[in-house]
């Protein structure tokens, strides 16, 4: 799919689409229940229908209506010996230590740049829970065979929080009087998210600066109703689009969240946007823009909103945390400064920073998304002020965890003209 965006002045009111990450989490810890869970404001992103699909096939039941999703469910009862991750970091790795739960055996796979990315912690740490751990030289597909038995243990947390969360959810069906402890943890308000999460499903951690994790007595998920939130994550390009190009309001954003991605608002803040937050409901407008320094490295996803914010910023901001971008859909560090240098805009790359020279003017040109929805969303925010249309190849990206983008984006007066079969 191509799509083309033109330079438009952003107005009007949009709500933002459910947040991928916490509707995950859902579809987990409803699986690990006993009873029916409802969750309403269901995200059905490709991540999520993946996530539903693989909990269908461990054993839940899953019913879709108009506005929510029944999921049925007695805990992990693998009814297949396969699952499909789709293309999710979040599934993979939260599911793998879930499904590790049951004692039958069960491929894990995945397609697209999932099947590239590393996987070699789970050979390294689920073997200590006496699971059984094979892979195709670290890469996908995984061979598991459990059960998992909670025990003391210490990982790397730089290695991958949504490993973590995964860990986290197995031992909250099955850990007694067992301590988790982290070393080096990144993404620490992920995790707060799924510590979250368990609690509002029943299941409680004690947990000390993020470094270690105890469970007390045996818990119990609990079946429960769920109301997933508006995602900041992409919300963060509606609301850099309305930063750089016009004004607007959007709604269903929880200012209190969880979710990491809520860092935006502090991007927007250094670079001088106007900002007037509501509990649920966001208000921007452009301001004159400077360039301004970002530390990223607990909401990596945060990095292409960011850059198409700083294009429009005069001066050079600088972005930390380029060491988390190597492994996402593309290596996303190299693949700003590729697709944005298209676009007259120059990036450079200096270890952990990233530099990016902003207010030098954004030219009309072809870029590609590289399979890679974050970058999609961002080349077409940075179309909005550049000084001719900007044409977006493969652009179907963003389905992966916003389908909608291109329709809000339109809802607020964005410029896009969508070739299906181009």
């Amino acid at each position: 799919m191509q799509v083309t965006v033109s330079p438009a002045r952003i107005s009007g009111t949009v709500t933002a689409n459910p947040s991928k990450s916490a509707m995950q989490r859902a579809v987990a810890a409803a699986l690990l229940a006993n009873g029916k869970s409802i969750i309403r404001n269901p995200g059905l992103s490709n991540d999520c229908l993946a996530a539903l699909d693989v909990a269908d096939k461990l054993g839940a039941t899953i019913t879709r209506h108009e506005d929510h999703i029944t999921i049925e469910s007695n805990g992990v009862h693998p009814k297949y010996d396969e699952i499909n991750c789709g293309e999710s970091g979040l599934g993979i790795r939260m599911f793998t230590p879930v499904v590790a739960l049951a004692s039958q055996p069960v491929t894990i796979n995945g397609h697209g740049s999932l099947t590239t990315r590393p996987m070699n912690f789970f050979e390294e740490v689920l073997p200590q829970l006496d699971v059984k751990v094979t892979s195709r030289e670290g890469k996908l597909p995984l061979h598991i065979q459990g059960p998992l038995r909670p025990k003391d243990i210490t990982i790397d947390g730089s290695l991958s929080s949504q490993f973590l969360t995964g860990l986290l959810m197995a031992y909250g069906a099955a850990a007694e009087d067992v301590t988790i402890t982290v070393q080096d943890l990144k993404s620490k308000p992920y995790i707060a998210l799924t510590l979250q999460l368990m609690k509002h499903f029943g299941v409680a951690v004690q947990q000390q600066n993020f470094e270690t994790f105890h469970f007390g007595k045996k818990q119990q998920y609990q079946a429960k109703e769920y109301t997933v939130e508006g995602d900041w994550s992409g919300a963060a390009f509606l609301l850099v689009a309305a930063a750089v190009a016009g004004k607007a309001e959007v709604h269903h954003l929880n200012t209190e969240s969880a979710q990491s991605d809520k860092a935006i608002l502090e991007a927007l803040q250094k670079a001088g946007a106007y900002i007037m937050p509501g509990m649920f409901t966001i208000n921007i407008e452009k301001h004159n823009l400077k360039a301004f320094e970002f530390d990223a490295t607990d909401c990596p996803d945060l990095f292409p909103p960011i850059v198409a914010l700083a294009a429009n910023c005069d001066g050079i901001t600088k972005i930390k945390g380029v060491s988390r971008l190597a492994h996402k859909e593309s290596d996303r560090g190299l693949t700003l400064q590729q697709e944005f240098g298209k676009m007259g805009i120059r990036i450079d790359l200096n270890g952990d920073e990233m530099l990016v020279h902003g207010g030098t003017g954004i030219k009309g040109a072809t870029v590609s998304s590289c399979n890679d929805h974050r970058i999609a969303m961002a080349c077409a925010v940075a179309a909005l002020t550049a000084d001719a249309p900007v044409v977006i190849e493969n652009a179907e990206a963003i389905n992966k965890s916003y389908p909608e983008f291109y329709d809000h984006l339109k809802l607020i007066n964005g410029k896009v003209d969508i070739a299906v079969n181009a």
